[in-house]
C-alpha cells in the first residue's frame, strides 16, 4: 500500500475505522467536500500539523499515512488495534437486558443466523486470526445482546443466552491474548452469569475457565488457581461413564489450574493437576474439540511443556515437547500449535539456546502469523532471543523483529 497517494491511504484507514466523510470531516473540524477532495487527491496535504491531526483522528502511526511503514507491518491490521478494543469496550459495557425494561426490545437477527456467525467466530479464534474477530467482535456482540433481550421471555431464551455466553468467551480469550486482561476478566465474568441462566453447567464451567485465565494474566494467580480447582471439583466425573463434554472441561479447568500453579511455583499441585487431567484424556479417548476446548492427550502434553517453563524447567519442556506424539500434534488446531511453539520458544530460551528459540518463533509465525505478531510475550521473547544473539541475527529473526517492530 505505500505506493498509494496520501489521499488514498487515508480513505483506506478511514474506511478500516468505519467512519463516513461526515463524521471524519465532523471530528477534524473540515467540510465533507475537503475530505472528499484529499481522498481523490485534488487537495494536497502540505502541512504536517494537518496529517498528524488526521493520524490522530484515525488512530494510526503518522508514518503508515505516509506510506513508510505499511510493508514493514504487513501483520498490523491481523491485529486487533486500539480502535476495535474501543468498539469491543463498548459493546461489552451495554446493558441490554435492563434496558429492555425501559424501552421497546432491539431487533435481532434469526437465532438460526447467530448460531452460524458464533460458529464462525469459534473457528476465527481457534485458527488465530484475530484481526479479522476483533473486526467482527463488537457487531457480534451487539447482536448477540439483542437476541438475549429479545427472547428473554421466551421458549427460545436459553438458546439465547447460551450463544450470548459463547460470545463473551470468544470476546475474553481474544482480547486476553492481545493484552486486553482487564477487559477480558469482564467478558469472562459476564459469560458466567449468562452461561447460568442458560442453564448449561458446563458452558458455566468453561465461563470459569476464561476467568481463571484472565485472572492468571492479570497476576491474580491464587485466586485463579482457587476458581480452576473449585468448579473442577464441582464437574468431576461420578461412577457412571461420563460424557466426553464433561470430561473435556474438567479436563480444561484441571490443566488451567496447573498453569496458575507453576505460577507461584507449587510443583507438585501442578503434578497432581496434570495427572487427573492426563486421566481424563484417556477417559475420553483422543484429542477432540467439545464445547471449543482443543482436549485431549495431546493438549496435556502442551501444557506439561508449558508448566515446564513456567517452573523454569525449560530443559524438561524442550525434552517433552521432542517426545510429543507428532501426529497428534499436527492435528491440533492452529491456534493452539503456534501457542506450543511460543512456550517451547520461552523454554529454549531458558537453556540458553537462543538460535533453537528463534525458530521456535519462526515455526509459530509461519504457521498462525497472529498468535506470534499480536502477543505482547512473544514479542518479549523475540527481544530477548535479539539480544542474547552473538552476532548479528538470522535473516530471518531479522526480518521478523523489522515487521513487529521488536528491538533489543
Amino acid at each position: 500500500m505505500d505506493e498509494l497517494p496520501i489521499g488514498r491511504r487515508v480513505a483506506y484507514w478511514r474506511g478500516r475505522r468505519k467512519m463516513s466523510q461526515q463524521v471524519f470531516a465532523d471530528r477534524l473540524g473540515k467540510s465533507k467536500s475537503w475530505v472528499d477532495k484529499v481522498e481523490r487527491g485534488v487537495r494536497r496535504l502540505d502541512k504536517f500539523s494537518v496529517v498528524y491531526d488526521i493520524a490522530d483522528v484515525l488512530q494510526v502511526d503518522v508514518q503508515l499515512l505516509l506510506g513508510k511503514e505499511v510493508e514493514r507491518k504487513p501483520e498490523t491490521q491481523n491485529c486487533i488495534d486500539q480502535v476495535e478494543v474501543e468498539e469491543i469496550r463498548a459493546a461489552l459495557e451495554r446493558y441490554d437486558q435492563m434496558s429492555a425494561f425501559f424501552q421497546a426490545v432491539p431487533h435481532s437477527p434469526p437465532l438460526t443466523e447467530m448460531r452460524k456467525a458464533v460458529s464462525h467466530a469459534w473457528l476465527t479464534y481457534q485458527h488465530a486470526k484475530y484481526g479479522a474477530l476483533a473486526r467482527a467482535l463488537p457487531k457480534l456482540l451487539r447482536d448477540a445482546q439483542a437476541a438475549d433481550s429479545a427472547h428473554a421471555n421466551s421458549d427460545e431464551a436459553p438458546n439465547a443466552a447460551h450463544l450470548l455466553g459463547q460470545v463473551y468467551q470468544i470476546a475474553s480469550s481474544a482480547l486476553r491474548k492481545v493484552g486486553e486482561h482487564e477487559l477480558s476478566w469482564l467478558a469472562a465474568d459476564r459469560s458466567i452469569a449468562v452461561s447460568q441462566r442458560a442453564g448449561d453447567q458446563l458452558l458455566a464451567g468453561l465461563a470459569s475457565y476464561r476467568v481463571g485465565s484472565a485472572l492468571l494474566a492479570l497476576g491474580r494467580v491464587r485466586p485463579s488457581l482457587e476458581v480452576n480447582v473449585n468448579i473442577a471439583n464441582r464437574l468431576a466425573p461420578g461412577p457412571d461413564r461420563p460424557r466426553p463434554d464433561q470430561l473435556s472441561v474438567y479436563g480444561m479447568l484441571l490443566l488451567n489450574g496447573a498453569m496458575a500453579a507453576a505460577r507461584i511455583g507449587d510443583s507438585a499441585t501442578v503434578r497432581d493437576l496434570l495427572c487427573g487431567a492426563d486421566q481424563a484424556s484417556l477417559e475420553l479417548g483422543g484429542d477432540f474439540n467439545h464445547y471449543w476446548t482443543s482436549f485431549g492427550p495431546t493438549n496435556v502434553q502442551l501444557h506439561r511443556c508449558a508448566t515446564a517453563v513456567e517452573l523454569g524447567d525449560g530443559k524438561l519442556a524442550v525434552e517433552t515437547h521432542e517426545g510429543m506424539d507428532k501426529a497428534g500434534f499436527q492435528a491440533m488446531l492452529p491456534e493452539r500449535r503456534a501457542h506450543h511453539y511460543l512456550d517451547i520458544a520461552r523454554g529454549y530460551t531458558q537453556i540458553g539456546d537462543v538460535e533453537k528459540a528463534g525458530e521456535m518463533l519462526l515455526e509459530g509465525d509461519r504457521l498462525a502469523p497472529s498468535e506470534i505478531r499480536c502477543r505482547p510475550l512473544a514479542h518479549e521473547v523475540l527481544s530477548d532471543v535479539l539480544r542474547r544473539t552473538r552476532g548479528t541475527p538470522p535473516a530471518p529473526i531479522a526480518e521478523l523483529a523489522e515487521q513487529m517492530g521488536v528491538g533489543v
